[in-house]
């Protein structure tokens, strides 16, 4: 959904500093600074698969360089070097891999996560797809997963050398997957897709 004062020719465009001064109690993202309101309740099975994956991570970096995070947590992509209030590009994934600690502060992540999660809901379904797609792969994020609690799937996105995302890997509630950014890691699905 779109933020509700956007004007009709939706040639405004908001920035981080806008982002910061709305209602601390409505969650937000900024994509090439369009606003999306983020549903307020994520379903019970959205919980469910985002509790699962986020405890395999967290367990599997106890005491790594990496971190692992869970939304509500801001993601702000700078497409260059602009100052942080003027950064269009501010998202909340389901989870955030960081390895680099350089790029975690007080308001989360400045730069691109090694690893994003994104748990699709109805609301979200054409964002995760399109844009988030597109400004991950610009952003160069290593590896993204799109996951699916109704079919039970996750597609997992992998940069390829030429930078650029290529075909995704699909993998369906009874496989393993492994998990590229750490190559002795591997998710049962069917753990994390069990009811």
């Amino acid at each position: 959904m779109y933020f509700p004062f956007e004007n009709s020719d939706k040639k405004v465009r908001y920035t981080y500093k806008d982002y910061l001064s709305w209602p601390e109690d409505e969650r937000w993202e900024l994509i090439e600074g369009i606003p999306y309101n983020l549903a307020p309740a994520p379903s019970r099975r959205h919980q469910e698969i985002l509790g699962s994956i986020f405890n395999i991570l967290f367990s599997y970096l106890k005491d790594k360089a990496c971190k692992v995070y869970m939304a509500p947590f801001d993601v702000r992509l700078p497409e260059g070097k602009e100052r942080d209030e003027d950064i269009k590009n501010v998202v909340q994934p389901d989870i955030v891999i960081v390895c680099d600690k350089e790029k975690l502060d007080d308001r989360g992540c400045k730069g691109s996560p090694d690893l994003i999660v994104e748990i699709v809901s109805p609301n979200t379904a054409s964002k995760d797809y399109i844009e988030k797609l597109a400004l991950y792969e610009r952003n160069k994020v290593k590896e993204y997963w799109i996951v699916h609690p109704i079919d039970n799937i996750v597609m997992v996105y992998k940069l390829n050398e030429s930078g650029q995302y290529g075909r995704p890997e699909i993998y369906s509630s009874e496989a393993q997957v492994k998990v590229g950014i750490f190559p002795d890691l591997t998710i049962n699905l069917k753990e994390v897709f069990a009811e």
